[in-house]
């Protein structure tokens, strides 16, 4: 499974309809509207890195009130269960 982060700029006046259009697209998995330089941020997850050609620059980025979109694609994913782990090596409790 390739896990990709969607930064999503949009119309400020139709935040909330960018995000429920782009939450029902296939290959999205959430979408959460975010403070700072971007408006929203979708989460794309699929099978082969080619589907997202399909999900993002064919669906994602042609959503009418989507302006421009950056894309970070994930290497590894870290639960916190991985975490408290990795920082509980070599001490004793």
């Amino acid at each position: 499974m390739i896990t990709a982060f969607v930064l999503i700029k949009t119309d400020a006046s139709r935040i909330p309809e960018a995000a429920q259009e782009i939450s029902e697209l296939a290959g999205i998995s959430e979408v959460y509207s975010v403070t700072g330089e971007w408006d929203l941020i979708a989460i794309a997850r699929v099978r082969k890195h080619e589907d997202l050609a399909d999900v993002i620059a064919d669906k994602l980025s042609k959503v009418s009130s989507v302006m421009s979109t950056t894309t970070q694609i994930s290497f590894r994913a870290y639960s916190q269960h991985d975490l408290d782990a990795a920082f509980a090596l070599g001490f004793d409790h």
